[in-house]
Parts: C-alpha cells; structure tokens; sequence
C-alpha cells in the first residue's frame, strides 16, 4: 500500500492539515497516510472527528520548525522536529511516495534536496506553482521560488520538469512551454534569457517562444519558464490582483442598491469565479528534481487544500513524472 507522509505542525492550523488527512482516508482507496506531530493534538482531533482509520499511522514529533529559524540550520539540528521527521520517513520507507508539509518554505526546499537528495544530472530542483487561467484550466510556473539566481541550462531543466509535471498532472500529451520575458520576440530579455532560448528552441519540448507575464493566466501556455525570483514575484503578485479584485468587487457591489440587485442574478457566476481562483483548490507547490516527490503547502492551507495535494501525490506517482524526468535530464547529458 502506498503511503504519504504529512507533516502535521508546519501550517498555520494543525487541525486543518489533520482534517485533510482524514478526508483522503475516506475518499482515496489504497493509501495509507502518516502523521508526524503532536500526537495528544492529533488524537484529540481524531477523536473529536470520530476518525478512525486502520490505514493511519501517528509518528511523535515534540519540535517544530517556525517560519523565522534559518532553514539550513534547522533542518541539520532540529531532528525530532515534525518536518525533519517526515523527510527521513520519507527518505527511509520505501512505501512511502511523497511528503506534504506546510511549513518554513525554505527549510522544505532545504530538506528536499539535503535529505532526500537531488535525481543524477540535476542542477538544481524546482518549485512548480500552478495558477488557474481564464479558459478554466492552470499554467505551471517553473521556478517559482526555489532558484533565484539560475543559469540557462537550469531553466531548460525546468522546462524539462513542468513539462512532464504537467503532462501527468493534466493529461496534456505535449504541454505548451513558454519562456518569461520582456517581449515576445527572440531578442527579447535579459542575458539568461537570451541564453535559454536557443536550448529550449532547439528542445523536443513544444516550447512557443517567449511571452509577456501579462498574458501568464490567459490560458496559452500550460509552463511558463523563469528563473525562481522573477517566478515568485509573478504568482504572487497574480496572487495579490485576484484578491484585490475580489475585493473592490465586493465594495462595489454594496456601494449600490441596483449592484446588490444585479448581484443576486450573478452569485453562481461569481461564487464559481471565486472558487476558481482559490488556491486550496489546486493542492500546493511540487518540488521536483528530487528522488522522491515533495509538495510544498500554503501556510493557510485548509483540509482541502491538503486533501488535494494528497491527490496530486498519487497523479505525480501514477504518471511515473520521476522517472521520466530522470531519463529525461540523463538525455540531456
């Protein structure tokens, strides 16, 4: 039986990431999950649910990793940390096919490559981001954090990556790989830039040249390629507008009574455009260029949101998206 590792402390709400354990239990056949935490927290939560699950294991862990520890330094002495324990869990059970934590960003990323270690012929791993586009579907930003200072062979790798990422994740045989620049045409961009295009265009990828972060959510592109500080800075602040115009939506809806009345024939229409755009909904950001698959959850992940990464877990597994690309980037060599 396949099990999935979870940190159960990293988040802003224990109880949320445990809750969403337990909505994979019930819904997802075969799998078995291991909570690492507090394991008087997590019983009373599993007894004030009424959850009980033959397939769940509740691993001790009496530290926590916060958000302001420096990554590196807690991850080499923070052993019976919840987060350090999952990644050996992970590293030493070799049923065990993926972690979720939503801890210190750093300190996963940290973990991932330290612990778990880096697939042959990888550079570095990256952070893939998916962001819902406006025809309904997501685009994968590959960096989107991990890598801040890339060269263009890394940003070919990562093509390599959220390509057969979202081939496994989507079912899209030939995911559409663009590259973030400041313009559309070949010249465009900075010196990586201008590096990694040759590579890319040269690929078996189905690359379509560079485009604009302006036209990131309209549904063109399936990956979007860049190095991690320009990739953090687009899904946040994609982020940020989607929350923003929700926001003066709302405003404006109550400033009026005829916007209130014209609300009501179109809360279905914004009630699915909301939850469109929420990120619990897409599970969290897959680390990959490792030997094993970790998911990097939003600090404010709800149940749903660990719930789905649990399920993008189990796509990452069946699609063998390991495998392939560590054949892939042996054939790069």
């Amino acid at each position: 039986m396949t099990r999935i590792v979870i940190d159960a402390m990293g988040g802003d709400s224990t109880e949320e990431v445990v809750k969403g354990a337990f909505t994979a239990l019930k819904n997802i056949p075969d799998i078995s999950i291991s909570l690492v935490g507090d394991k008087s927290v997590i019983e009373s939560i599993a007894k004030r649910e009424n959850a009980v699950f033959s397939s769940l294991d509740i691993i001790s862990a009496s530290d926590v990793i916060s958000n302001e520890e420096s990554p590196t330094i807690a991850i080499k002495t923070k052993k019976d940390s919840s987060m350090v324990k999952s990644f050996y869990l992970l590293k030493e059970d070799p049923d065990a096919i993926g972690m979720i934590s939503a801890g210190n960003s750093g300190a996963v990323l940290t973990g991932g490559s330290l612990i778990i270690g880096r697939l042959p012929g990888v550079y570095r791993p990256t952070l893939l981001a998916q962001l819902p586009t406006a025809t309904g579907g997501s685009v994968c930003i590959a960096d989107s954090g991990a890598n801040v200072d890339c060269h263009a062979e890394w940003l070919y790798q990562f093509a390599v990556m959220g390509s057969t990422y979202m081939s496994a994740i989507t079912n899209i045989e030939r995911p559409t790989v663009a590259l973030l620049s400041v313009g559309p045409e070949e010249h465009k961009g900075n010196a990586l830039i201008r590096a990694a295009y040759p590579l890319l265009k040269s690929s078996n990828l189905n690359f379509v040249g560079n485009m604009e972060a302006r036209d990131a959510l309209l549904g063109n592109f399936d990956v979007i390629v860049c190095d991690g500080y320009c990739g953090n800075i687009l899904v946040k602040s994609s982020e940020g507008a989607a929350k923003a115009i929700m926001k003066m939506l709302k405003a404006n809806v109550k400033a009026s009574f005829s916007a209130k009345f014209g609300y009501l024939f179109m809360k279905k229409a914004l009630l699915k455009l909301k939850n469109q755009m929420d990120f619990n909904n897409y599970g969290g950001g897959a680390f990959l260029g490792i030997k094993k698959c970790v998911i990097k959850a939003h600090g404010a992940s709800t149940a749903t949101a660990i719930y789905n990464s649990t399920k993008q877990i189990l796509k990452i597994h069946n699609g063998k998206v390991i495998d392939i690309i560590k054949r892939e980037v042996s054939e790069l060599k």
